[in-house]
């Protein structure tokens, strides 16, 4: 596949995933939804692993930053993804992560010194006031403004504990823990917090044999958490990080479309310029990032 197939399929499913997580409300607790997603992703990948004879040992501390990554990535966050689709539309929850390389530049300036530019800085701002003016009329319409505040509230979170698990991918990443094999335990501690949650919470373990449930699983489990970060991952290869990152700038408004097909999402000429804004934000953040 070329540079821009790959782009365009990472766009194409990732912008879909967040309707597919839709599918997994209901008699399943999204903790446990969660779990099952990860867990057989990691089963997947630690497959692929052994046939191409990838080493899936590692050091006690190695398993300690992995478990400390997955738990913030692909656990903890998610699971408010999922609650936060209980409240509001699954588009806005993907809008609301447009905000993570936003965050992520924060982050990196805290935690690793890098520098942040005025580009960078302004970029960020636009992206915020973007994400803001989306979300404004929603609190308008005739709907539980209390349904949708938590959903605000859940998606917050979310994207919090996803940029903070990014950071922790970028530390591992500087100590050589990056790859296959560190996917496959990541994902894996992801689905074991993810039940450990569930059983605090004392949510009663369940399966959904019915095809929607099932079939969104595969999709997400298969599709969103192993096929697209390999093409990902192979696009970041070619053409580097900065660039491939524009892939979350273009899936979350993707998926807001999906959402109005789907589910009925309605547009607000503030909806509109709350985009527009987020966008160029966003390409203003990333656009200042070298390769």
């Amino acid at each position: 596949m070329n540079n821009l197939s790959l782009f365009l399929a990472c766009v194409a499913i990732w912008g879909t995933t967040w309707l597919a997580i839709t599918f997994q409300l209901g008699p399943v607790a999204p903790e446990i939804s969660v779990s099952h997603r990860f867990l057989f992703a990691a089963l997947v990948i630690a497959a692929w692993c052994r046939l191409r004879g990838l080493p899936l040992k590692f050091t006690r501390a190695e398993h300690a930053a992995l478990a400390l990554m997955g738990v913030a990535m692909y656990g903890i966050s998610y699971i408010f993804v999922y609650h936060a689709e209980l409240h509001v539309a699954s588009g806005l929850v993907a809008i609301g992560y447009s905000a993570s390389p936003l965050l992520s530049t924060l982050g990196m300036r805290l935690f690793f010194g890098q520098a942040v530019t005025a580009r960078m800085a302004l970029g960020s701002a636009l992206g915020i006031a973007g994400i803001s003016l989306v979300y404004w009329p929603e609190f308008a319409r005739p709907v539980d403004s209390g349904s949708m505040a938590l959903g605000a509230a859940f998606t917050l979170l979310a994207v919090l504990l996803s940029t903070a698990g990014g950071l922790l991918a970028h530390r591992n990443y500087e100590r050589k823990l990056h790859g296959w094999p560190t996917m496959a335990w990541s994902m894996g501690y992801g689905a074991l917090s993810a039940l450990i949650v569930a059983l605090a919470l004392g949510r009663s373990y369940t399966i959904d044999l019915s095809a929607p449930y099932l079939l969104s699983l595969a999709y997400l489990s298969l599709f969103g958490s192993v096929l697209t970060f390999a093409a990902w991952l192979t696009l970041v290869g070619r053409i580097g990080a900065p660039r491939a990152s524009y892939v979350g700038v273009m899936a979350p408004v993707m998926a807001l479309f999906v959402s109005t097909l789907f589910e009925g999402f309605l547009w607000h000429p503030l909806t509109v310029a709350g985009v527009a804004v987020s966008i160029a934000g966003n390409v203003l953040v990333l656009g200042g990032r070298k390769t």
